[in-house]
């Protein structure tokens, strides 16, 4: 999901970069919140040690890809010694060749930490100042500015990350703290930094990996953690507002079917729904021998997006430990080519996540709409409206809902099933993970106001349900709902209230006022 400029606090400890990796948690930390960035003492002598080799390479007669080569088709092009390093910055400026609007901040800044990250490593093979470059850049708030076409998702992400290292060159432009946009040199002299001159492998190793869908996935990840537990918050609301039964959610009938993400999630709505005198009014009415499916198989819907979830954080996890360059040093001094830029791994995930968060929004509208329609929702007024016929009430709410719904199951088709051959041929398959990740941001952005739309929906028929009380979780988030939004009433402008329940959505304030309740709720 998106934020934009505004001054980054820098919370708690640095984030300390050394030659094993980051967390996720450490990335969203700098990416998110502003923290600050070290690169450990350890993770120096490993690119001094891996730089070592390189200048020994640099030596040699024989043709080292990226060293004494030009790229991609290119390779069988020989570079004379004293022209390498201009090699080097011809890389940047040629491959800075995006075009269209800026991508946000925070996945500027998750690029430039987990490409400090890949470096630290000891693979790649540019000189530490190359990394500590990219340091100060995050330190001091400076957050180049990078378009967001340009990515193929294989070769790394090229585009963005040439964007993104010209600022080091004092080239390009960036974002400063206070929100204004300036060339790449004036960003540097505003912080008292020098631009550098790159050397032999310098240029490549800052653009060769797949930082861009990685941070994506990462902050993906993070939202969603968000995400699918308030969807089970608002499903549970709407279970209530319908007059559905908690029974489906027994933890011997989930045994029996024992996904992991169903587990939780069924666990999450027994948890919710506990106390409820909505639930316990009705327990033994034979109004529905059952409910629904988009009431009765809420866990097993988000539970399933909670699986493909856990299935996208191990691939996170793993790229985070991984080394993303071509060539790479070896510990034996050799410099090899490698695919390991390939984005495939991140493309699929992305992809797999998109389609689970469509299918979370998909459910969370029909039960929408099934408290809108007089015909099914167990006599609540049609749209939930005060002399329905003077008043439309939600009606048009659940068009707009319907609409996300639509959007997001066009941006929900796989973008990693497609490829365009690149580089004269010689890049003939490519990931397009960096399409998958930006569809991703927009998938989760339009689930937030899905899953917004039905909190107020089902506030509003929570309250048409008095005096019944609903459990001390739904009534806590509903009154939250009802402070931002309002209740039942006239007609009234909707589309603010919409938007700032969407906000509380994204900022994980429902969650918060449910775990007044259900501190446990995860």
């Amino acid at each position: 999901m998106e934020e934009e400029a505004g001054e980054l606090r820098p919370p708690g400890a640095p984030v300390e970069v050394g030659p094993i990796g980051l967390s996720r948690e450490q990335v969203v930390r700098v990416a998110r919140h502003g923290a600050r960035v070290e690169v450990t003492p350890a993770a120096v002598n490993a690119m001094r040690s891996a730089r070592s080799r390189v200048e020994a390479a640099d030596m040699r007669p024989d043709p080292v890809y990226g060293v004494s080569t030009g790229f991609g088709l290119l390779a069988t092009t020989r570079i004379p010694q004293e022209r390498r390093s201009q090699l080097q910055h011809a890389l940047l400026r040629s491959h800075a060749a995006g075009v269209g609007p800026p991508v946000e901040s925070e996945v500027v800044r998750a690029m430039m930490v987990l490409r400090v990250r890949s470096l630290c490593l000891g693979y790649s093979g540019s000189r530490p100042e190359v990394a500590l470059g990219l340091v100060d850049l995050l330190n001091a708030g400076i957050t180049p500015m990078v378009p967001e076409h340009g990515s193929l998702g294989a070769s790394g992400d090229l585009a963005p990350l040439a964007h993104m290292s010209l600022v080091l060159l004092g080239e390009g432009s960036a974002r400063l703290p206070d929100g204004r946009i300036v060339p790449g040199a004036t960003a540097l002299a505003e912080f008292g930094l020098s631009p550098q001159r790159l050397e032999v492998k310098d240029g490549l190793s800052l653009i060769n990996g797949t930082d861009g869908m990685l941070g994506m996935l990462v902050l993906a990840l993070a939202d969603l953690e968000v995400l699918l537990a308030t969807a089970e918050i608002a499903a549970a609301l709407s279970v209530e507002a319908l007059l559905g039964t908690d029974r489906p959610f027994q933890e011997q009938l989930h045994r029996i079917r024992p996904h992991p993400g169903q587990l939780h999630s069924a666990s999450n709505l027994r948890r919710l729904l506990a106390g409820s005198e909505v639930v316990a009014s009705h327990r033994e009415s034979p109004h529905a021998v059952q409910d629904a499916y988009s009431l009765r198989c809420a866990p097993q819907v988000v539970g399933a997006a909670r699986d493909t979830a856990a299935f996208a954080t191990g691939v996170a996890d793993c790229e985070l430990r991984s080394a993303v360059d071509n060539p790479v040093v070896l510990e034996d001094g050799s410099l090899e080519s490698t695919g390991n830029f390939h984005g495939e791994p991140l493309a699929f995930a992305l992809d797999f996540l998109a389609i689970a968060a469509a299918e979370v929004g998909s459910i969370s509208e029909r039960r929408v709409d099934r408290m809108l329609d007089p015909a099914r929702s167990v006599g609540l007024p049609p749209f939930l409206a005060p002399e329905a016929g003077v008043n439309s009430g939600m009606m048009i709410a659940q068009y707009t809902a319907a609409a996300i719904v639509a959007e997001n199951r066009r941006l929900a088709q796989p973008a990693s099933v497609d490829s365009i051959p690149t580089s004269g041929m010689q890049e003939d398959h490519v990931s397009m993970g960096w399409g998958a990740a930006r569809k991703l941001r927009r998938v989760l952005t339009n689930l937030s106001a899905v899953i917004a739309i039905e909190l107020v929906a089902a506030t509003r028929a929570l309250e048409l349900r008095a005096p019944l009380r609903p459990s001390p979780a739904c009534e806590a988030v509903s009154d939250l709902i009802r402070g931002i939004s309002g209740g039942v009433g006239e007609d009234r402008f909707l589309s603010p209230e919409l938007e700032a329940a969407a906000a509380a959505v994204r900022e994980g304030r429902v969650l918060e006022r449910a775990r007044l309740a259900v501190p446990d709720l995860s």
